[in-house]
């Protein structure tokens, strides 16, 4: 696998979700979870989303529960939880693992592409963000404690 095209995820309604159909765009994609002390950063990714949109930025949401077991509900549930608390209306992915022999093969590649600090080559906590550029290479990673509107500049450069 080349580019971030090459996967394909399930959206959080178990529909086959080619990240194909994103070519072009610029993806921040964010490993999620519901009851987590960084779950109110929903909202600045759903600003983030609303802001820049219709500019080619897409916010791609993956429910996880490996992070102290922080996203325990069924998908329908999930997505619930993100419209009714945060007004979530960027794409939902379907739960999946980030970490370990079940890790979901986007995740296995994005934390090849961009290994954390010290070159770890795992998800250490949710919220962690990766920044895909219009030609599906991985622009960046950011840590769970960046703010979405931290990501502003670096999102604005990829956007063009």
């Amino acid at each position: 696998m080349s580019t971030v095209y090459d996967f394909t995820a399930e959206t959080i309604n178990g529909q086959p979700a080619p990240l194909s159909e994103y070519k072009g765009k610029v993806l921040l994609i964010v490993n999620t979870a519901s009851k987590c002390g960084f779950t109110p950063q929903f909202e600045g990714l759903e600003k983030l989303w609303k802001e820049y949109g219709d500019k080619g930025l897409v916010v791609l949401g993956f429910p996880c529960n490996q992070f102290g077991s922080q996203d325990p509900g069924a998908n329908d549930e999930i997505a619930s939880f993100c419209q009714l608390n945060y007004g979530v209306s960027f794409p939902m992915m379907g739960k999946i693992d980030v970490n370990g022999g079940k890790a979901h093969p986007l995740y296995q590649w994005l934390v090849k592409e961009a290994p954390g600090i010290l070159g770890t080559k795992s998800i250490k906590w949710n919220f962690t963000k990766f920044l895909i550029g219009r030609d599906g290479q991985v622009i960046g990673r950011y840590a769970p404690t960046d703010a979405p509107k931290a990501l502003v500049s670096d999102i604005q450069k990829a956007l063009g």
